[in-house]
């Protein structure tokens, strides 16, 4: 069935990293939702820290869109079923406005928003740069000329004279106006300082002042009426809804899954896949839960910061210990990348060794420089919980850590077509009903991820039910 949904939308794309992306989507989120519009928050690629912090300032669930990993109907699905129709849409780029996988561009911002049918806001780093500016600008109008640029937003101008002349210079070359100036400022209350960049909300101590600032930043620089205006412009978007399962799969199951500080990369959409399908979702606070409820069908450990909160995890004993039993006994989980780390015997950071879960045999190492990253690619080619031999899954990685040699390389269950993995080639950590990978996936990319889980859930759910007993303490020693 085809719909159309006209809401309006605008993306915000810039010429690379740290053009100031973010900051702008940011203070344009805060600035409308201030004036009372309705706002929700999309962003392009696979990043967890971003869409967290468009989540915070749009005040709903942002969500990622990447047609590597989805395909362009899905990615157009996602975002026309969440956009307001009655408010603003914001999407952020990612890198450069035509960066992709190839020299083509391939996967690209550009591609994004012309399959989006979006207008594109374009954010300048001005630095030390006047009527250079406005080449740049006109080599991206020109690269493409099925791409609505409709304005420029120029960051890091460092006085008014060199805004007059950018202004000048952008609006008579490109003929399309100059939606706002921020001015070169020293480092505030956002903070850049970790390896993935952007600090998480839920780490984060002075969020109400950052808000007052991007608020006072944007409400005197930012044309916030004539992006509203052209970003109301934008053609209805059409795409196909898909039609409701009557399958209740999840019904009566309870998932469990790690919550807080350490673990915070979850997708909404893996999440809601699981609750529509009518499992439900036991969230577990990893620094303070004392051990897992007993009438959990399985677990999800999702990415982020163990190592930074590598102390406080190996103070809880107690949740390490109950992990631990209920890997043994059985239960279904499904670890990606900082989840991983968890179920390692230890964490290693800067000459100093963390004990950890215990469930796999390798240790997890932290270094200075990334280990992997990038998108993905994996066969599954052995049996395993979660997926069907078969199965390519298409996900990305971005991990500091390496795991350690063992004196026996652990079972794995996929090859590894595309990116890094855990060792030689092969990723998909198995032990019992355990699942561990470096890769991080996408419910709406991957359908089978949840099928999947719900699958697990339930063969657990049946062999407790049936009176599973545990295992033995020789049979733990062997294991």
């Amino acid at each position: 069935m085809s719909i159309a949904n006209r809401a309006p939308r605008i993306v915000i794309a810039g010429l690379s990293g740290d053009s100031g992306k973010t900051l702008v989507s940011l203070a344009l989120l805060l600035l409308a939702r201030q004036q009372g519009i309705p706002t929700r928050a999309f962003k392009k690629g696979p990043d967890y820290i971003d869409a967290a912090w468009l989540s915070w300032a749009s005040g709903k669930a942002a969500r990622n869109l990447d047609t590597f990993l989805m395909g362009g109907k899905t990615a157009t699905r996602l975002f026309a079923t969440h956009a307001r129709a009655d408010g603003l849409n914001v999407v952020e780029g990612n890198r450069g406005l035509y960066d992709g996988v190839d020299e083509i561009g391939t996967h690209s911002t550009a591609e994004l928003a012309k399959l989006l049918k979006a207008p594109v806001a374009l954010v300048v780093d001005a630095t030390k740069a006047t009527r250079t500016v406005a080449a740049l600008v006109l080599g991206c109008q020109t690269l493409d000329r099925h791409l609505s640029i409709r304005g420029v937003i120029l960051n890091r101008v460092a006085n008014p004279r060199q805004e007059a002349i950018l202004r000048k210079a952008v609006e008579s070359i490109c003929g399309i106006p100059v939606l706002g100036a921020l001015p070169k400022r020293e480092a505030g209350a956002l903070p850049s300082n970790r390896h993935l960049g952007l600090v998480t909300p839920e780490e984060h101590d002075r969020l109400e002042e950052l808000r007052s600032e991007l608020l006072a930043l944007a409400g005197s620089r930012l044309d916030a009426a004539r992006i509203l205006e052209i970003a109301a412009s934008a053609p209805a978007v059409e795409y196909f809804g898909e039609r409701p399962s009557a399958e209740d799969a999840g019904a009566g199951l309870k998932i469990a899954y790690l919550e807080g500080s350490p673990f915070t990369f979850y997708y909404p959409d893996n999440l809601e896949a699981l609750e529509n399908a009518g499992a439900q979702l036991e969230p577990i606070p990893a620094l303070s839960a004392a051990s897992l409820p007993e009438d959990v069908d399985a677990m999800y450990i999702g990415g982020g910061f163990p190592e930074t909160h590598a102390a406080r995890l190996t103070a809880n004993a107690g949740l390490r210990s109950s992990v631990r039993q209920r890997a043994l006994e059985g239960l279904p989980i499904y670890a990606e990348c900082g989840g991983l780390m968890f179920l390692a015997e230890a964490i290693r950071r800067e000459g100093k060794r963390f004990p950890m879960a215990g469930v796999l045999p390798y240790e997890a190492e932290v270094f200075r420089t990334p280990q992997g990253h990038g998108y993905v690619e994996l066969l599954v080619d052995r049996a395993n919980p979660f997926y069907p031999v078969g199965t390519t899954i298409r996900a990305h990685e971005f991990h500091y850590s390496r795991l350690l040699s063992c004196p026996a390389a652990p079972e794995t269950a996929c090859a590894v077509r595309r990116g890094v993995g855990t060792f030689d080639g092969r990723d998909g950590v198995l032990r019992n009903n355990v699942w561990a990978s470096y890769a991080h996936v996408h419910a709406a990319a991957t359908p089978k991820w949840a099928k999947g889980m719900l699958r697990a859930a339930r063969a657990h759910a049946a062999r407790r039910g049936a009176g599973t007993r545990r295992l033995s303490l020789a049979s733990e020693a062997a294991w």
